[in-house]
């Protein structure tokens, strides 16, 4: 499994220009690559404020500890590509043993499939006609191409396969019953109504059922005990469909769940799955821990829980610089909500770089305390140095809603040397 090298290639000739902000005004013209190839300083290379960056060692190691736990607890991965929405990171992922990527709805799979990826794992009824006929497109055009769609209603299986036999498809499209949980998202509430969705899907020609699947982060009020009851019952109504025989045929069962909160229970009860009527791929879709973060997952991740399996390190760092100092205790950057996610926490302000010398001390003293459009309003020390002109790098919480407002991410070492940049699309 790869991206298409070809599609990844035309990345590197896209034009730097206004459409990507942070990256330097001098390197209006150049291409991706030729700009990549000059190795720039983040500091002195031209890059204006604000600029959120990645963090090249943070990257490495994220991507390598999550291929080494995966396999160490017997799961398939298959990343959900909402976070990054970035090809160069898909790229990475299926590169360090990902079977897939996931998606949330057919737009984001034409992304994958624009750049090649050949299995995807669709965590979502798709209901929409047209992009049904997409897919069944896209089935027909190659062989080798695999997509997995949730269904959780009769209505919604009635729904795909009109579309799809309206569109001639030609093979089947696999298909997940979704579980879900009683005031939770979406999913059939109860084993009886998953079986009532898994005879309409046996009874539709164009589809096939190959397994169950559900995100165990929407049981309301989630804690390790109900996460885990509700996960075994996700493995029961596997075992019940295969002892049903719902899944005669099938060359691989899908049991699928995980996001980057409770993947240890998930691993957990999925190690306690029978043997079924045929070999289970048991998918894991966590998708923040390519970047992880200093908020929400610092807090969430499993590994605070299980410190000696690991620990996934923050990748992103928002460099803002202060732009007004006009009363005591009281300072303001350049970084507001256009730039840096607020959904689950303000940023939080962890290092600063003076604009006289380059020296770099730590803002652990200082908090933001609300955010406008394209300000970052500080509480600080009267008599902090901060001044007017110096950097301040920022950790962020929650990648998801970080990717999306930068189409072009600078990856930074330890150095400060920009060694490559990740496009996004959102």
């Amino acid at each position: 499994m790869a991206v298409a090298d070809d599609a990844l290639a035309r990345l590197a000739h896209e034009p730097v220009d206004h459409r990507f902000k942070g990256l330097p005004p001098d390197a209006e013209g150049l291409t991706v690559g030729a700009l990549t190839a000059q190795r720039r300083s983040l500091f002195t290379g031209g890059f204006t404020t604000p600029v959120l960056t990645l963090s090249a060692e943070a990257l490495d190691h994220n991507l390598a500890l999550m291929e080494r736990w995966s396999a160490e607890h017997d799961l398939a991965f298959a990343p959900h590509g909402k976070t990054s929405m970035a090809p160069r990171l898909f790229a990475r992922q299926l590169a360090h043993g990902a079977w897939g990527i996931t998606a949330a709805v057919p737009a984001q799979a034409r992304v994958y499939r624009a750049f090649g990826i050949q299995r995807i794992f669709l965590a979502n009824q798709v209901v929409d006609a047209a992009a049904l006929r997409w897919l069944a497109g896209e089935l027909a055009a190659d062989p080798d191409f695999r997509v997995v769609v949730y269904v959780d209603s009769v209505r919604g299986v009635e729904l795909m396969d009109a579309a799809l036999r309206g569109a001639g498809a030609g093979r089947p499209l696999d298909v997940v019953v979704e579980l879900g949980a009683a005031g939770g998202r979406t999913g059939v509430r109860t084993a009886a109504d998953g079986a009532l969705v898994a005879d309409a899907v046996a009874a539709a020609e164009t589809l096939r059922l190959v397994g169950v699947a559900g995100y165990e982060a929407e049981v309301p009020d989630a804690d390790e005990a109900k996460v885990r009851a509700w996960l075994r019952d996700l493995t029961s109504l596997a075992a019940e469909f295969d002892a049903a025989g719902r899944f005669a045929g099938v060359e691989e069962i899908v049991v699928s769940a995980g996001g980057s909160s409770w993947f240890d229970t998930v691993a957990e009860v999925f190690g306690e799955l029978p043997a079924l009527s045929a070999p289970v791929l048991k998918l894991l879709r966590s998708g923040a821990y390519v970047t992880h973060d200093d908020g929400q997952y610092r807090r969430k991740t499993p590994f605070a829980r299980h410190p000696a399996e690991g620990a996934l390190l923050p990748a992103f760092r928002l460099w803002a610089q202060c732009v007004s100092r006009p009363e005591p205790g009281r300072a303001y950057l350049n970084a507001g909500k256009r730039d840096a996610p607020y959904d689950l926490g303000f940023p939080e302000p962890q290092v600063v770089r003076s604009e006289r010398d380059g020296a770099e001390r730590p803002a652990g003293h200082m908090t933001i305390t609300g955010l406008a459009d394209q300000h970052a309003f500080v509480s600080l020390p009267a008599d902090d140095p901060l001044e007017v002109g110096d950097w301040v790098g920022l950790g962020i919480s929650h990648p998801c809603t970080a990717f999306d407002k930068w189409p072009m991410i600078p990856v930074v070492d330890a150095g400060g040397t920009v060694t490559e940049y990740v496009r996004t699309f959102f």
